[in-house]
């Protein structure tokens, strides 16, 4: 039986495959634990039933910090404690990350679905900042690029479930992304197109100097740390709450601005553990 297959049901609830993501969690976690010895504190804070893990989004199209925090949320609370993930259409629809990520629990992102998964008490997996904060710039590796977007606050308020932010750092130094280039993404009408709004220009291995979404690539070595914060909560809820745009725009900046400080935190722990190294 072949490790990987082709869903064409992007919508679906019902592609998770345990027996696959045990089979894959076996084969890659030495491997990962050993090249970017991750440190991740916080998993004791998860509250049970409904909720939204918010994170920042970082490594490129590898995205190590995802895989490192889904392994430890299988190692610490089994099958039961993976969230699942809202994921971007044009990733979905790649022939070979639609076989790897639809069987490990990613759902087109649409508050649809969304509303669906909560309704069922599960957790959801959100990266407000897209390929904004994906593709963000090397000199910005220690900044949360949400942009505009603010659904993830109008969801967790329409639903009354906390937000959990899940904060990584290190996993933006696995590549080098020189510029996103959203003019290049605008100019060429990627925008309309494929609703993609970054072209980045970066240097990986073994490509080097590449423009657009990398293929795969070997990532540079680095130290990955993550902590998953306390869940917040805010006073309103509901529908009233999610459409007064003052008040989901608070909301946001409030979170924003956490796990900006968080990820400065870890940015100074790392770089002193790692001055540290042999």
């Amino acid at each position: 039986m072949s490790l990987f297959k082709s869903i064409a049901d992007i919508d679906s609830l019902e592609n998770r495959d345990p027996e696959m993501i045990s089979r894959l969690i076996r084969l890659f976690k030495p491997l990962f634990w050993r090249y970017f010895q991750p440190d991740i504190r916080g998993l004791e804070r998860i509250p049970t039933g409904p909720g939204l893990f918010v994170g920042n989004h970082s490594g490129g199209m590898l995205m190590p910090d995802l895989f490192i925090f889904g392994m430890a949320l299988h190692e610490h609370f089994g099958m039961a404690g993976l969230p699942f993930g809202m994921a971007h259409e044009f990733g979905l629809r790649v022939p070979l990350l639609n076989q790897l990520f639809l069987p490990i629990g990613a759902v087109r992102g649409c508050p649809e679905n969304a509303r669906r998964l909560l309704a069922r008490g599960e957790k959801l997996l959100i990266y407000p900042g897209g390929e904004l904060d994906l593709m963000r710039p090397f000199r910005d590796r220690h900044r949360i690029v949400f942009g505009p977007h603010r659904g993830y606050i109008r969801l967790a308020l329409q639903e009354g479930v906390p937000i959990i932010p899940v904060v990584s750092c290190g996993a933006h130094e696995t590549l080098f992304i020189i510029h996103d280039n959203r003019w290049l993404a605008q100019a060429l009408g990627l925008d309309r197109f494929l609703s993609l709004k970054t072209w980045p220009l970066l240097f990986c291995l073994p490509w080097g100097l590449w423009c657009g979404p990398p293929p795969p690539h070997f990532p540079f070595p680095s130290r990955i740390h993550m902590e998953v914060c306390s869940p917040i909560t805010f006073k309103r809820k509901g529908t009233k709450a999610a459409s007064d745009s003052e008040y989901v725009e608070a909301c946001h900046r409030q979170v924003h601005a956490f796990m900006e400080n968080v990820l400065e935190k870890l940015a100074v722990e790392r770089r002193r553990r790692k001055n540290r190294w042999p």
